[in-house]
């Protein structure tokens, strides 16, 4: 009972492994021909969503895509269904330059399945179709996390369906994103009929021609020795070298378009592939000769800048020279404008000198006969001395220019005024009444230095 029950489940898995190779192979051989049918079609007319090739190819892609794609797993354990466009979004998200956000925000697309067809309709435009399904087979991780073993994304097959999509590259497409085709409730349909042709092989035919010949062999050995061959079955025996003839031409003319739809597709690769190659050798140089402009225009700023510096620390130099210079003739002027201290003591000696001989002239002009004539003398000499507001201008505009700026008198001529003016030696004078200190006249004035001739 168990090698029964071991040889029924080693018969299911062998039974499901051919129905995932057949399934697989199916897809992809179809896939390789409405391709094929669509670079036809684009050769007479323009494709959008009404092509009847397209319509196919469309269907058949999403079967490819969806094939053996993972369910969802929910908090309470139940699986529920997918779209491939769930896998698409979270794989090609780190595409530089991608569509996903601007079918994300579409109004009119709201299911997953529809948003999944906008998408494949949108890469077509974009000539980017191969480009988006290789870069989410790259991520490996994703890949194995959303589809099961045996699907077509994680099998040899992907490699072969990436290649076939380049070729879309060459066409021009044009969709409206805005209708009812890209309604997700209605399920993909694929029609087979296209390219389900009956073709009779030469083991067939040989088999057919051998029984008619048998068949004929029986119907000439019955018949009677007088009736010989008729020309009934001269004709049936042409007819059938005519149809053998005629089924062999067919199958070599098969071949040979199955060979020029191949050298097609080769051909239109090889073309694109050498538009690309011309395309960055392009781009390539035009960023050479834009790394050479920039590395030149930063070698002239570069000198700009050191002769700018230059410039600048010569003029630096000039004005630093220019304002020591301005600060010499400065002092120099300022040091010529003051007279000197010692032209102003020599004036202030001479101005002393002759105060004294004035005063001596004076007292010797005089002569007092009692002490109360030469007080009264003094008092008039006093009053003669301090001088009325009128008497102190008149000698401010008789003074030098140098004594009219407020300058303060020097020490001789301080001590020479206050011996003459100040109040303190008139009253010395008035209070002499002693013959002791004032003998006479002549010997209280006269000096040594001022002796009467």
């Amino acid at each position: 009972m168990a090698s029964l029950n071991l040889g029924i489940s080693l018969s299911r898995k062998k039974g499901a492994a051919r129905t995932s190779l057949v399934e697989r192979k199916n897809l992809i051989t179809v896939c390789r021909f409405s391709v094929k049918t669509l670079i036809d079609r684009s050769c007479f007319e323009t494709i959008d969503d009404s092509s009847p090739e397209f319509i196919n190819f469309v269907s058949i892609l999403e079967q490819i895509l969806s094939h053996r794609l993972k369910g969802q797993v929910t908090w309470f354990g139940y699986e529920s269904p997918r779209s491939f466009w769930d896998y698409i979004r979270t794989a090609c998200s780190k595409v530089p330059h991608n569509c996903i956000s601007s079918i994300e925000s579409m109004e009119n697309v709201r299911t997953s399945r529809a948003k999944g067809r906008a998408w494949i309709r949108v890469a077509l435009m974009e000539k980017r179709l191969s480009e988006y399904i290789s870069a989410a087979l790259k991520d490996y991780k994703t890949t194995r996390r959303f589809y099961e073993e045996g699907s077509i994304i994680l099998g040899e097959e992907a490699s072969l369906l990436t290649d076939m999509l380049i070729g879309l590259n060459a066409i021009d497409f044009s969709f409206c994103l805005k209708g009812e085709v890209l309604d997700g409730s209605c399920p993909a349909v694929i029609d087979y009929t296209p390219y389900l042709k009956f073709t009779q092989s030469s083991d067939s035919i040989k088999s057919i021609n051998s029984i008619s010949s048998d068949e004929e062999e029986m119907r000439t050995l019955g018949s009677s020795g007088s009736e010989s061959s008729t020309p009934d079955n001269c004709r049936s025996a042409i007819f059938m070298d005519q149809s053998s003839w005629f089924s062999k031409c067919k199958r070599v003319e098969q071949k040979y378009r199955m060979a020029l739809e191949q050298k097609g597709y080769l051909e239109e690769l090889v073309r694109l592939r050498e538009a690309q190659l011309s395309e960055s050798v392009a781009q390539n140089k035009v960023l050479l000769q834009q790394l050479a402009e920039t590395d030149l225009s930063h070698r002239l700023e570069k000198e700009q800048l050191e002769y700018i510096i230059l410039e600048l620390q010569d003029q630096l130099t000039v004005l630093k020279n220019h304002d020591r210079r301005s600060r010499q003739e400065l002092t120099a002027h300022l040091t010529n404008q003051w007279p000197s201290p010692g032209s102003l003591d020599t004036n202030a000696v001479a101005l002393d000198t002759l105060l004294c001989r004035k005063s001596a002239s004076q007292w010797e002009e005089k002569s007092f006969h009692s002490l109360e004539q030469l007080s009264t003398d003094m008092n008039l000499s006093h009053s003669s001395l301090d001088p009325t507001p009128d008497q102190e201008a008149q000698a401010r505009l008789e003074q030098p220019r140098w004594l009219r700026g407020g300058k303060e008198d020097t020490p001789s001529l301080r001590g020479l005024c206050g011996s003459l003016t100040s109040m303190a030696s008139y009253k010395s004078l008035a209070s002499l009444k002693s013959s002791e200190c004032l003998a006479s006249p002549t010997t209280e004035i006269t000096s040594p230095g001022f002796t009467p001739s």
